[in-house]
C-alpha cells in the first residue's frame, strides 16, 4: 500500500531535519519506495502495515532518532487523492487554501474553534467528506485568529495542515510510481 506521512512542526520554530535523513530513519523502521516531498514533512513510502501500527512505529523512531516530540499522519495515496479532488475552494491568487489533515473528528473541532474567530474578509472553512479546508487571503494566514488558534499547544497531537498545492505535488510523485 502506497502511504503519505503528514510530519507535523518540521522545519519550524527551531525542530530542523534535513528531508534525506528523515527518508533514512524511515527507510531503516522497514518503510519501502521512501521519498519526500517539499521540506515541510511530506514522506512517501509503502508498506503492507495498517496506518495505526504505522503512525505508533514511525513516531516512535522519529522522536527516538530527532530527539523531539514527533507527531506525524498517514494517510494512503487514494486518501491523499480524495484531499485534493474534496478541496471545495476554487484557485484564486490572491487566496491560500489549506487542508488539514488529523485524528478523526478533527473538522468538527477545527469548524466550531472557526465559527468562533473573527475572520478577514473572503475568509471562510468549510468541511468536505469528513476533511476540513481552510480559505484565507494571502498574507493573513499566521495572523488570522484562526490562524493563532492553530497553535495552540492542545491540538499539536491532532493534526497538521497543507496548502493544497502541496497535495498535487505529492500526487504527481505517487503517480510516477
Amino acid at each position: 500500500m502506497k502511504y503519505c506521512a503528514f510530519l507535523r512542526g518540521v522545519n519550524v520554530k527551531g525542530t530542523n531535519m534535513k528531508m534525506t535523513d528523515v527518508c533514512q530513519v524511515f527507510k531503516n523502521a522497514g518503510m519501502n519506495d521512501v521519498s519526500s516531498v517539499l521540506a515541510s514533512g511530506n514522506i512517501l513510502f509503502s508498506s503492507e502495515k495498517k496506518e495505526e501500527e504505522l503512525k505508533k512505529i514511525l513516531e516512535k523512531v522519529m522522536s527516538d532518532h530527532f530527539s523531539y516530540e514527533a507527531f506525524l499522519f498517514i494517510k494512503s495515496d487514494k486518501e491523499v487523492e480524495e484531499y485534493l479532488s474534496g478541496n471545495p475552494f476554487e484557485k484564486k491568487d490572491h487566496l491560500h487554501c489549506y487542508a488539514f489533515v488529523g485524528n478523526s473528528g478533527i473538522e468538527n473541532i477545527l469548524m466550531e474553534e472557526f465559527q468562533k474567530a473573527s475572520k478577514a474578509e473572503l475568509e471562510d472553512a468549510q468541511i468536505v467528506k469528513n476533511n476540513f479546508y481552510w480559505q484565507v487571503p494571502k498574507g493573513n494566514t499566521l495572523d488570522s485568529t484562526f490562524g493563532k488558534i492553530l497553535g495552540k499547544k492542545n491540538l499539536k497531537d491532532q493534526f497538521t495542515s497543507r496548502n493544497i498545492n502541496t497535495f498535487e505535488k505529492i500526487l504527481k510523485v505517487f503517480n510516477k510510481k
